[in-house]
């Protein structure tokens, strides 16, 4: 599966290139999601930009993705959501578990605006 990765101090972005993430997308994320999360990588950026369908186990990846990071204080959103994908996730009331924004800008200041609470707190 073929997908970038562009790494920065406090965040990764991952952008899957391909319309469907489905279970064998799905397994090449998790894997990637699991060696951030290991390797300290507390913020995940997931792109969704080419995406136009997700699957049931793409929807668990991304659930899995959301507890990896909360469980060592961090962030992990989604960012150029298709309208269609947006609405699967409300029906679904998954949209709680997320957070989803319009792009990378917004979700760079989300997780600095967390960092810096977090430091201001003596967090992780």
């Amino acid at each position: 599966m073929k997908y970038t990765i562009d790494k920065h101090e406090r965040y990764v972005v991952i952008e899957p290139l391909r319309e469907v993430i489905d279970g064998h997308a799905a397994n090449y994320l998790k894997g990637e999601f699991m060696l951030r999360n290991t390797a300290g990588q507390r913020n995940i950026v997931l792109d969704l930009n080419q995406v136009n369908e997700i699957t049931e186990e793409g929807l668990r990846m991304g659930l899995l993705a959301h507890r990896l990071c909360h469980t060592v204080g961090g962030d992990f959103i989604i960012i150029n959501i298709k309208p269609q994908i947006e609405q699967m996730l409300k029906v679904l009331h998954l949209d709680k578990h997320f957070t989803i924004l319009k792009s990378l800008a917004a979700a760079e200041d989300f997780i600095f605006g967390n960092e810096l609470k977090r430091d201001l707190i003596g967090g992780q």
